[in-house]
């Protein structure tokens, strides 16, 4: 793989621009399907590198095709994603160039994703013509739960050319600096949405043999879901059930009629999902029929498990293993958080894979999501080499 070394090289040339790019889009972060200005800053760099750039795929993403002047209409297509959005939370890194958007910071790192995606298609396209094929670039909106995948996917994003398999990464603030996580099978986790409503009979606070008490109920539901996972669910298969709101009642002696869950459900797989929503749905109804009251449970499907496939893990780990030493890759157990590149997998199957970004000659970074969350900017030359590389790489052998 001498090409990954002289990829590493370019792309270490490129991480003052890398750096330029990353720090302009965490200063002017914008949410889901609003990334009109960050959508502009990409389509800009990649008209000028001479690509053929479709915007508004989604709303707001942007796509463009890296190819040679000579390619066969035939030739095999490989797609690299990198998400854009920020999330709605108040930045207090301090930083020189934090957000000025008040409300609004990059706080998972997507910000270095859009830089990386910048200089991986420079790279790309100073070779377009020795590609044996055709890499699609998209640069996705609204990956913060808000569908930004499937949007795009509704709007043709695989279509002509159809990519045969699927490329990405994200860093990591908790992972050391350049370690490179690569794996076949699950890496992150399904993420999906159930809603309750619990309906009683309201009343007098003092008086409360002539009610049913919606709070009380759905106290004793929330109580019992707890023990779904440990006792209902193969302790060897990851699954977690949070109640993340619990609304009732309006006033101190009034005995609420109503109260509303709204809950995450987290899998590895779509078959323990499905019985999660199962038994929830039977233990809120048994302890709504035991106390007299009525269930409305609502399931509202996420993105699914982030799933790799083998043969994309190993082409990924080739390459990682060039870039910065096989002592420097490694496996995971997977984590419970959701990410909508699985949609893109699903289809594509390729490998999603995480890229350390912590200094650990410092305190342990911020988790994501965290309003002081930073990571560290080496990084980001790795990350455009990683993905440059695995993309020629992929192209090359489906060719021969």
């Amino acid at each position: 793989m001498d090409i990954v070394k002289k990829i590493q090289a370019q792309a270490q040339a490129l991480q003052p621009q890398l750096v330029a790019w990353r720090r302009d889009f965490h200063a002017h972060p914008e949410v889901g399907f609003s990334e009109m200005r960050t959508a502009g800053v990409v389509a800009d760099h990649l008209l000028h590198l001479g690509l053929e750039v479709t915007t508004g795929i989604g709303k707001t993403g942007v796509v463009a095709i890296v190819e040679g002047d000579e390619i066969a209409a035939d030739a095999p297509t490989v797609m690299l994603r990198f998400d854009m959005d920020a999330l709605p939370i108040t930045e207090e890194t301090g930083l020189p160039f934090a957000s000025q958007a008040p409300g609004m910071m990059h706080a998972c790192g997507h910000d270095g994703h859009t830089a990386i995606g910048l200089g991986t298609a420079t790279l790309l396209a100073n070779l377009r013509n020795q590609l044996p094929g055709r890499v699609k670039l998209v640069f996705q909106p609204a990956e913060e739960g808000l569908g930004g995948a499937l949007a795009m996917l509704a709007d043709g994003v695989l279509d002509a050319p159809r990519p045969s398999a699927a490329f990405g990464l994200h860093l990591w603030s908790r992972l050391p600096l350049n370690q490179i996580i690569v794996q076949a099978g699950p890496l992150m986790a399904g993420a999906d949405k159930v809603d309750l409503t619990v309906t009683g009979r309201g009343g007098h606070g003092a008086m409360p043999h002539e009610t049913v008490d919606a709070i009380v109920v759905a106290s004793e539901i929330v109580m019992a879901w707890q023990t779904i996972v440990s006792r209902n669910v193969d302790p060897t298969e990851p699954a977690v059930i949070t109640v993340g709101s619990f609304h009732a009642g309006s006033a101190a002696n009034v005995i609420a009629e109503r109260a509303e869950l709204r809950c995450s459900i987290r899998s590895l797989s779509i078959q323990t999902r499905d019985f999660l929503v199962e038994r929830m749905r039977a233990v809120a109804d048994g302890i709504c029929a035991a106390h007299g009251a009525c269930a409305d449970l609502r399931f509202t499907a996420g993105v699914p498990p982030t799933i790799n496939s083998i043969a994309g893990a190993d082409l990924m780990r080739e390459v990682a293993h060039e870039l910065v030493g096989a002592s420097q890759v490694g496996e995971i157990t997977p984590m419970m958080v959701g990410e909508d590149m699985s949609e893109f997998l699903n289809r594509a199957p390729g490998c999603y894979a995480i890229v350390g970004a912590w200094d650990t000659e410092k305190p342990l970074s911020s988790p994501h999501h965290s309003p002081t969350f930073d990571w560290d900017e080496r990084m980001l030359a790795t990350g455009a080499a990683l993905l440059t590389s695995v993309a020629i790489e992929y192209l090359n052998r489906v060719h021969n």
